[in-house]
């Protein structure tokens, strides 16, 4: 017959006060953080608590001060690296304020995003930060808000929210890369989003749900109309998605009548099917196509040539949004703010003249 051996009892406040020798009310106090105690006695609770190995009940400790000490986090898809250095730069700045974090992925899709943001809610986090699918579908965000969990945006803004934001410069990053294009002669530059729609085509970038896909698509359609250069709109492509849709896409602009000699992708994933298409192809860069992508993510630096990028300060941006809302939290009494993050384009080879064929 088996031993049976009884699980271990968890070590509770009690027990630590005993140790330490001071009151339950005076060791519940240094343990969860919350009122006045001398130097002396926090140190004696503190080497009690390590000493017999104290673990905080963090049920018991929100219901006693009305905090959790948690963070929630929605991102649209944490495989993107744009996503990743956010969700650090947002984790280390938590982590040295005294905050836990728990991390849902919404893969872009409303539903899913809604049923994350609930189920942080029921988890009593003390504020949120997420990067909303849809900037036109905000019922579940101002529900959020109506409960009055402490809010931020990241990476995209709904201004008629009310809530602090952090994203990049994304019109002003777009132009920047569409004037290089032009600066070396393209006149047919294409722009490819993943963003998901019915049709691959757009009839009014006014209607893009993503707030940062639609600055982007304002900023590259505004120079090539400044340059003089009609239906530049026919050029902007959505819904690549995956490999398969993303080899579609191109496949779709390449056999037609006047191709791309140039593509822009919205962000490093796009970017990386879209070097795997030429590749596939048969087609290469920058001899065919000029290219370049949106975040300096590891890949681009590694490919044969090495792709031009808009590097984007994802890290700061996600430190940005969690002291945001960690000034909120500890009780600060701020304006909202739109704040955005600078970018620049790191130019490397992935960028030449167009084709002597090309006309």
């Amino acid at each position: 017959m088996e031993n049976f051996v009884a699980p271990k009892r968890s070590v509770t406040v009690a027990d630590v006060a005993k140790a330490a020798k001071v009151s339950k009310a005076t060791a519940a106090r240094v343990l969860g953080g919350y009122g006045v105690v001398s130097d002396k006695i926090r140190v004696q609770v503190m080497a009690a608590a390590t000493a017999l190995d104290y673990r905080p009940n963090e049920l018991a400790r929100s219901m006693t001060t009305g905090k959790s000490g948690i963070i929630g986090v929605v991102v649209g898809d944490i495989e993107n690296a744009f996503f990743s250095l956010a969700v650090r730069g947002i984790s280390d700045v938590a982590r040295v304020a005294g905050f836990n974090v728990i991390i849902a992925n919404s893969g872009e899709e409303l539903d899913a995003e809604k049923s994350a943001v609930d189920l942080l809610i029921g988890k009593r986090v003390d504020g949120l930060i997420v990067t909303p699918s849809r900037c036109d579908r905000m019922e579940h965000l101002q529900d959020v808000r109506r409960v009055g969990v402490p809010l931020v945006l990241f990476d995209r803004s709904i201004p008629e929210l009310g809530v602090d934001s952090v994203t990049g410069d994304d019109r002003d990053a777009a132009i920047a890369a569409t004037r290089h294009l032009l600066e070396v002669g393209h006149r047919r530059i294409a722009y490819i989003s993943a963003l998901d729609a019915d049709n691959d085509q757009i009839t009014d970038s006014r209607q893009l749900s993503n707030s940062a896909v639609r600055e982007r698509v304002e900023g590259f359609l505004s120079v090539l109309t400044d340059a003089g250069l009609k239906n530049a709109q026919h050029y902007v492509r959505l819904g690549a998605t995956d490999q398969e849709r993303t080899d579609a896409v191109l496949k779709r602009l390449l056999e037609e009548v006047s191709p791309p000699t140039a593509l822009v992708a919205s962000d490093s994933l796009i970017g990386l099917r879209l070097f795997r298409s030429l590749q596939s192809f048969g087609l290469s860069i920058p001899r065919d196509l000029s290219m370049i992508s949106f975040l300096d993510a590891d890949w681009t630096t590694v490919t044969t040539p090495p792709i031009t990028v808009v590097d984007q300060p994802v890290y700061e941006m996600g430190k940005k949004a969690a002291e945001r809302l960690i000034s909120r939290l500890n009780g600060k009494e701020l304006p909202v703010e739109r704040a955005t993050v600078k970018t620049s384009l790191i130019q490397r080879g992935s960028v030449a003249a167009p084709p002597p064929t090309a006309s």
